[in-house]
């Protein structure tokens, strides 16, 4: 491990799934930035996102700790400063410590004003609650008056990112994060050029796709990948930004997203369900002289291990209550352990997984070969990651992999009693937890 503090870039879309980037073999998406870090970092190709929504995933983010921890388990909830965060740890090691783009943290209204002391420790701010009006984006710094990004919000946002860096990387360490709203719905908004790009006619669909979501799918699919490819272009400025300041070698970048996106798979959509085109994101690292490039990791990461884990490659310690793993030596030995289970969870299904929609509280494991997964009702889903890539052959009734699910099941009870997670039905999660929610399951943001 190198014995001087990195700078610290933390880069994220919202919804991004894994599959979707040429290093992972889309066949449909222009993603040759991603592609060139991608071989320069280490890739983790089972990256999960334990609660695969917005808010949580990002709670778990910020404080290394699960969503029944956190309290945050559903969209707009306000996360409480009750644990250190990621960025007051850097703070007090003597890092300056920003945050750019989408926050969804705060709870308060999606367009309300952030004060200092809801911040988490972060002290460069040009924050938005939550917008996806991408080209009417607007954005609070230190006061109280809106201001608004010039065009494409996530183009103007990169480009602040970029003179933050210059301002502040003379000066010590720093940590930043970037959080861009794509390529998250809508998905028809990604400037022109970008949406010249494709076709919905030319897509190639997922097989797990069905013939009833093929039409929808393509053309979302187009639009998803048009605002890809827009951030692709963002990510390769900053990335050049960093060649250009000489400061590349000293700079631990990190580039993932909070969930995935279902796109017709499964015949489902959006985020929230349990299967990979959900759970798993993009996860790329690169810092130079530890973390050796142009490798893939297996392992399955998952969200309240990245900040102790980004924390333990920056050479600072990981606050007690945190209750990710730190696999920051073991990757940069080259070491994983064996056998790793990602707990995967939703808590109580609202918006646009509901009820009516097939939502359903579950909980379950994702491994490097299998997914097992729980209703309230027993076993709901298994699959062989390994054979059945497109998870289309559910094993769950197969009384050959019945020591599977046993083995895996016992693995899911561990990190439920870890958690003390008893399972609940999710309105008894919303009455203990005392939040209020509507006829969707979803907390209301509008103050």
């Amino acid at each position: 491990m190198k014995n001087t503090l990195p700078n610290v870039i933390f880069l994220f879309g919202d919804q991004w799934r894994a599959q979707a980037a040429g290093y992972a073999g889309d066949p449909n998406v222009h993603t040759a930035n991603l592609d060139a870090l991608a071989h320069q970092s280490l890739v983790f190709k089972n990256a999960v996102s334990g609660c695969p929504v917005c808010s949580p995933a990002r709670a778990s983010m910020m404080t290394g700790l699960y969503p029944l921890t956190h309290g945050v388990f559903v969209n707009d909830v306000y996360l409480k400063p009750q644990a250190e965060s990621i960025a007051q740890v850097f703070g007090r090691a003597g890092y300056d410590t920003a945050y750019i783009g989408k926050w969804h943290l705060d709870g308060h209204g999606r367009s309300s004003f952030i004060p200092q002391e809801r911040r988490q420790g972060f002290r460069f701010w040009r924050v938005m609650e939550c917008t996806h009006d991408y080209n009417n984006s607007y954005y609070y710094a230190d006061e109280p008056k809106k201001l608004r990004w010039r065009g494409y919000d996530a183009i103007a946002q990169t480009e602040e990112a970029i003179a933050y860096i210059r301002e502040a990387y003379s000066k010590g360490p720093f940590l930043l994060f970037l959080s861009w709203g794509p390529p998250h719905n809508p998905y028809d908004t990604a400037p022109k050029q970008f949406r010249d790009m494709y076709q919905p006619d030319e897509i190639v669909l997922r097989p797990n796709v069905p013939d009833n979501c093929r039409e929808q799918a393509r053309r979302d699919l187009a639009g998803y990948y048009a605002h890809i490819s827009a951030l692709d272009t963002c990510l390769g400025e900053l990335v050049a930004a960093l060649d250009h300041l000489h400061i590349a070698d000293d700079t631990l970048l990190v580039f993932t997203s909070d969930h995935g996106d279902m796109h017709g798979s499964q015949g489902q959509w959006r985020k929230q369900s349990p299967w990979d085109e959900s759970i798993l994101v993009p996860l790329i690292m690169r810092y130079p002289g530890v973390l050796k490039g142009g490798r893939t990791t297996d392992l399955p990461i998952n969200t309240p291990d990245l900040m102790p884990t980004i924390l333990g490659l920056a050479g600072l310690r990981t606050p007690a209550n945190v209750e990710g793993r730190n696999y920051a030596r073991m990757l940069a030995e080259g070491r994983e352990p064996r056998d790793e289970a990602a707990l995967i969870a939703c808590y109580a299904p609202f918006a646009e997984w509901w009820r009516t929609r097939g939502g359903r509280e579950y909980r379950g494991v994702r491994t490097r070969r299998y997914t097992y997964v729980r209703s309230l009702k027993g076993p709901w889903l298994l699959y062989d990651n390994v054979s059945d890539p497109y998870q289309m052959n559910n094993l769950s009734q197969d009384p050959s992999y019945s020591a599977t699910m046993e083995k895996l099941d016992g693995e899911l009870r561990r990190l439920l009693a870890r958690d003390k997670d008893s399972f609940e039905p999710a309105q008894r999660l919303i009455e203990r937890y005392g939040l209020t929610v509507d006829e969707r399951g979803a907390v209301p943001y509008t103050p």
